[in-house]
């Protein structure tokens, strides 16, 4: 979302199950996090938290700073199930992994460029010539991708920043990479108004088309356990079709499953009620949560992958299996 919340400055042990997950006498299925177990797992919690997914059955395997990533744990066997990226997955594949993508939970990526009214970056003819600040490889890779999706006459210059917006309140460049669930609020919580005090332009806006936090597993798993696959799917699709109240969520995470790591409640909620907007396909609002769009993948995703660099992409249908989600809706529609 990338993920939603990465950039939280928190540090936390690669692998974390709370005690209720525990199984007695075999073990859960276990979904491997990109982060910390806060409100961008909302949908999850609240179905862990109504009995739609038994903690006998479905455990979850902690991410963040000092975390593998998802694909390694997948990959080793740590986990049956994760959350990632699209740009880790494909790379993963390329890798010889034979993984299967099932779902997206947010239907656009909440990644964008935050700038300051002095120095607007308003469209993406308002890049050459501006200093843009960057937290690592990946925002990079996305920036050169739309320099190139826009046919830009050149890139903005790059400068190494962390993950904190203060570099850009000091002026120390033109523009910010950042998460529009993350360092938005923390703009907001500063008491500064978005397209007032600052802007935010989403890379969704720059032609750069992803999905965030999508759900995938190994082909072997898939043939092997579908039907533990589609439970765990119908379960996360029910949580995130309650998570009206975004309040619910943001409880679950900071008094619950993410209880021991200090988060903030008021942020915790705003953030659930801003990516309750992610969970709708812009192109087609009505379609069913979590589910892949083929057009959407093979059409604008695949077009921004190419622009990466990235020029080998196996066909859709080698690595998405649409028909998963199919099954949850329809068995959701009937119960």
């Amino acid at each position: 979302m990338t993920h939603l919340s990465r950039r939280l400055l928190l540090s936390a042990p690669a692998l974390l199950a709370a005690p209720h997950l525990a199984r007695a006498q075999s073990r859960p299925a276990r979904f491997a996090m990109t982060w910390i177990p806060n409100v961008q797992y909302a949908g999850l919690w609240i179905a862990l938290d109504r009995g739609w997914l038994k903690g006998d059955e479905f455990g979850w395997v902690q991410g963040g700073p000092n975390a593998p990533a998802s694909a390694v744990t997948v990959a080793g066997g740590g986990a049956e199930m994760g959350e990632i990226q699209l740009l880790p997955f494909l790379d993963a594949v390329s890798r010889g992994n034979d993984f299967v993508l099932l779902a997206a939970v947010f239907q656009r990526s909440p990644l964008g460029i935050l700038s300051l009214p002095g120095k607007p970056i308003r469209t993406a003819a308002d890049l050459p010539g501006k200093k843009l600040l960057v937290q690592g490889p990946n925002e990079r890779t996305a920036v050169d991708a739309v320099v190139k999706l826009n046919n830009l006459p050149s890139a903005p210059e790059f400068v190494p920043a962390g993950f904190s917006p203060e570099p850009l309140l000091a002026r120390a460049g033109d523009g910010y990479t950042a998460f529009e669930t993350n360092q938005v609020i923390t703009l907001e919580k500063m008491g500064m108004t978005r397209d007032k005090d600052f802007h935010f332009l989403s890379f969704d806006a720059l032609k750069y088309r992803s999905y965030a936090s999508m759900v995938f597993t190994t082909r072997r798993y898939l043939e092997a356990e579908r039907a533990t696959v589609v439970k765990f799917l119908s379960g996360v699709a029910r949580g995130w079709a309650e998570n009206k109240d975004p309040a619910v969520g943001a409880r679950l995470a900071v008094r619950t499953y993410g209880r021991d790591l200090g988060l903030d409640l008021d942020q915790q909620t705003r953030q659930n009620t801003v990516q309750n907007s992610f969970l709708q396909s812009p192109e087609n609002p009505s379609q069913p949560l979590l589910s892949l769009d083929r057009a959407v993948l093979e059409g604008p995703m695949m077009e921004a992958v190419r622009a990466t660099g990235r020029t080998n992409v196996p066909p859709v249908e080698r690595f998405c299996d649409f028909t998963v989600m199919e099954e949850v809706h329809r068995g959701l529609r009937q119960g």
